[in-house]
């Protein structure tokens, strides 16, 4: 089976549990990240594991919504979502540490692997390749956006 996977980290001058707050103010995403366009909570209660979301993007100039769920929550230092469509399975990991008395490493990784043991032909190998840049491109985006949303904030 062929995963592909892509990482980024980025240096944010806020500690961890102001970054924390941010990336899990799941109602606030669309504010924070540009790239989203509306957050639609699925589920009540504090942040942590089996919280569900549908979070709207614009992405390669088409809108696209995928169902968000929370697998795994160490906070304020870790949390993983997965998410399944079009016969993909995804795994995001946002996790933080501390940089220095003020500062935080925040790093995102992406996976994506085809779901239910399918094998990918060529053309499916070629497009992740290339889609893998732009998920980098899109997670930098990402992280850039919360750098600024958190550091504008004090």
């Amino acid at each position: 089976m062929t995963t592909t996977t892509v990482v980024v980290e980025r240096r944010v001058a806020a500690s961890p549990g102001r970054v924390w707050e941010a990336i899990t103010d799941l109602p606030d995403l669309p504010r924070v990240l540009s790239g989203v366009q509306r957050v639609e909570v699925l589920t009540e209660g504090v942040f942590g594991v089996g919280t569900r979301w549908r979070e709207t993007r614009r992405m390669l100039g088409r809108e696209a919504t995928e169902e968000m769920t929370v697998t795994e929550c160490e906070p304020p230092d870790r949390y993983v979502t997965s998410a399944a469509s079009h016969g993909m399975r995804y795994v995001s990991e946002l996790s933080l540490r501390a940089d220095g008395p003020s500062g935080s490493v925040l790093r995102m990784a992406f996976s994506a692997r085809p779901a239910h043991g399918r094998t990918p032909g060529p053309l499916a190998r070629l497009l992740a390749r290339l889609g893998a840049r732009a998920v980098s491109r899109a997670l930098a985006k990402d992280l850039d956006d919360i750098a600024r949303a958190v550091e504008s904030r004090y």
